[in-house]
């Protein structure tokens, strides 16, 4: 018996496991400490699970624990790492390049510099959502000083060559920023084989719980950024702020949890694939087919509107675009980027799954769209006959 409503929006958020609640809530009870206060056994105990957790972030992507630094979310990590970095490096530096298909917090972070008087290049990409590493490369000016690439997109799912870009940077002398929140947990992570300089973790995308993320910053890195706003100097002092050990502990035991969804969330994608676009036309994926975490498939449904199907599909939770931008009501820019007209961006529909999502649910989501859409289609043409 499949318990309704279904949820299939899991780029927006994932549902916060109950083996990371667990780990929480002596931290939202007894454990109640200020993990700053050293000078007793509730600040101690307190912090003691601040750095716990710090390590297992830390493990889960190859970094040690003094490279990670706790945060709000993502939006926080990609704000600390894209303005803190710019503002260390001005004068001698003062170009950023990003992709036009990036994050809203990313872009509007950019858009930011570029009011305060940087430069800024915003990357096209090819109609698989991908960039181009050579244009990349001529891109680059004796003024840039970060370069700025999500690793997994959070509306169409494409995973950029993180590889090849850190080593452009590296060869350039020039510091590599990814925002990470659609991947980590999702696909692997080595920072000694990527050599990524500064990676942006938000805890409410990998089944943590939200109000929490991280920002890696390599050790040896050539400009650190500079913090954003002043306080009592906490996180090594570039995020200042009392932590909250319950919600570092929830993003720790995310991570320790993480990395064993690969085969699960595969077999979803491929069934859902196979049963869409075997009994549907005029049916394409939006994005590479190759290059993407299977978990995240953004359908494009000729002549079908996205807004309407999911009105049609009330016990199923989906998404036409980014949660973050849902309050605008203008085209999605990474649709735009692809190259898609206004009318094939309305017929667009992303659908997220993951670790709790069910073989049954895929069926029963599956067998409802494909009747919704033919139900559509066939009204429509009802429509245009008279």
């Amino acid at each position: 018996m499949i318990k309704l409503p279904i949820y299939l929006d899991y780029q927006a958020t994932t549902p916060l496991d109950p083996r990371v609640l667990e780990v929480m809530m002596p931290y939202l009870t007894n454990k109640f400490g200020n993990p700053h206060s050293t000078n007793h056994s509730f600040g101690w105990e307190a912090e003691a699970g601040v750095e716990v957790a710090r390590k297992q972030v830390a493990d889960l992507i190859g970094a040690q624990a003094d490279e990670i630094i706790f945060t709000s979310g993502a939006t926080e990590s990609n704000n600390i790492a894209i303005k803190g970095l710019a503002y260390a490096a001005f004068p001698a530096r003062n170009h950023i390049i990003t992709v036009a298909t990036e994050h809203t917090c990313v872009l509007e972070s950019c858009r930011s510099l570029e009011r305060a008087g940087f430069k800024v290049t915003y990357l096209p990409v090819n109609g698989d959502g991908l960039i181009d590493i050579n244009e990349l490369n001529n891109a680059i000016t004796s003024k840039t000083s970060l370069v700025s690439v999500m690793a997994v997109n959070n509306e169409i799912g494409v995973i950029q060559d993180l590889k090849k870009i850190s080593q452009l940077c590296r060869d350039k002398d020039i510091i590599f920023h990814t925002d990470a929140a659609q991947a980590i947990g999702k696909i692997p992570f080595d920072m000694t084989a990527l050599k990524i300089d500064l990676l942006s973790i938000s805890g409410h995308k990998l089944y943590g719980p939200k109000g929490i993320g991280a920002l890696y910053i390599r050790n040896n890195i050539a400009i650190r950024p500079l913090a954003l706003f002043d306080g009592g100097g906490q996180e090594r002092g570039l995020r200042s702020g009392t932590l909250a050990p319950a919600l570092c502990a929830g993003l720790g035991a995310a991570c320790r949890i993480s990395g064993h969804d690969d085969e699960h969330i595969s077999t979803l994608s491929e069934k859902l694939k196979s049963l869409i676009m075997g009994e549907l036309d005029g049916v394409r994926l939006n994005g590479s087919e190759t290059m993407r975490y299977p978990g995240n498939l953004n359908f494009l449904f000729e002549g079908v509107k996205g807004d309407l199907l999911v009105k049609e599909l009330r016990n199923i939770a989906l998404s036409t675009g980014s949660a973050c931008s849902t309050e605008k009501t203008g085209p999605s820019h990474v649709l735009t980027a692809l190259g898609l007209d206004k009318k094939q961006m309305e017929c667009s529909l992303r659908i997220g799954f993951g670790r709790m999502t069910t073989i049954q649910e895929i069926d029963y989501a599956a067998e409802h769209i494909i009747h919704s859409i033919n139900k559509i289609r066939r009204l429509q043409a009802v429509a245009k006959s008279f």
